[in-house]
């Protein structure tokens, strides 16, 4: 499933394909959506808001279509009129007059009018969006202390959307191994010092992965693997999927765990469990 730095991303390329565009058309691929096609096509894109893993498309008309790409949902850009050569099917398109910006294989597909928004199940129950520049690190303490989150284990909290937005699997990894933590531990077990820097890492690790199209190790380390040819998966993370391969701190072989029936990467030495 993509993760907060990818769909800010998508986000991004939307508003750069169609934000300030009249739709020339507006498709959708679910029967459900058909009835709002001759209500949008004509409308102009006003705004193309992440939030979370989700995409609010504002229009002029006083309504926006919420998106959430799910496991399989993918983004494409296209001159206008053009498809892409795939066996996914297509469950909207935006077409503006030059670009057209269409989404394939998402189901979670629908419109919402302003005073929707906060009562909607997903929208509704966001945490702070660690992606979001104007979130700041005393907001991430915050939710740490909060009774709702303080008293469960990180590898399961680092996951919940209501805690921070935007979170995943692969974040959960590399999180936790830059703050070199345990899943295990919770945060009320940690002091003031280790919050501020798992709130830290939190934002930092995940707007790192937003500006760099997903690479969260560091960025010195980086550009030394570049420069000897290492192949991007390989030198992309510090900790996510490189079981077996050595820490890049330690040494010691990284190792995959279970979590949540999610897998998770760590280094023993360097993250002792609670």
């Amino acid at each position: 499933m993509p993760e907060g730095p990818e769909i800010h991303r998508a986000a991004d390329r939307i508003a750069e394909a169609i934000e300030g565009e009249v739709m020339c058309e507006v498709g959708f691929g679910l029967t459900r959506m058909k009835p709002w096609e001759s209500q949008l096509t004509g409308a102009r894109v006003t705004e193309v808001e992440a939030r979370g893993k989700a995409i609010l498309t504002r229009f002029d008309v006083g309504v926006a279509v919420y998106s959430h790409n799910q496991l399989y949902g993918k983004w494409y850009f296209r001159k206008a009129g053009a498809y892409p050569k795939t066996g996914r099917s297509l469950r909207m398109e935006l077409r503006g007059e030059k670009r057209s910006a269409l989404l394939y294989s998402a189901s979670e597909i629908e419109v919402l009018r302003p005073e929707e928004e906060p009562d909607h199940p997903y929208l509704g129950k966001l945490g702070p969006d660690a992606v979001d520049p104007d979130v700041t690190q005393q907001q991430v303490i915050a939710q740490l202390e909060d009774p709702r989150f303080c008293g469960r284990n990180l590898g399961g909290l680092l996951l919940d959307q209501s805690f921070v937005s935007g979170l995943g699997n692969y974040l959960r990894s590399e999180i936790l191994w830059w703050a070199g933590l345990h899943p295990s531990w919770r945060p009320k077990d940690l002091d003031g010092e280790d919050r501020e820097d798992l709130a830290r890492w939190i934002l930092d690790v995940t707007r790192q992965s937003y500006e760099t199209g997903g690479v969260t190790d560091c960025l010195e380390r980086v550009a030394d693997a570049k420069e000897r040819g290492v192949p991007f998966r390989h030198y992309r993370h510090a900790a996510f999927a490189r079981a077996g391969r050595p820490c890049p701190e330690c040494g010691t072989p990284v190792e995959k765990i279970d979590v949540g029936s999610r897998r998770l990467y760590l280094c023993p030495p360097c993250q002792p469990p609670r």
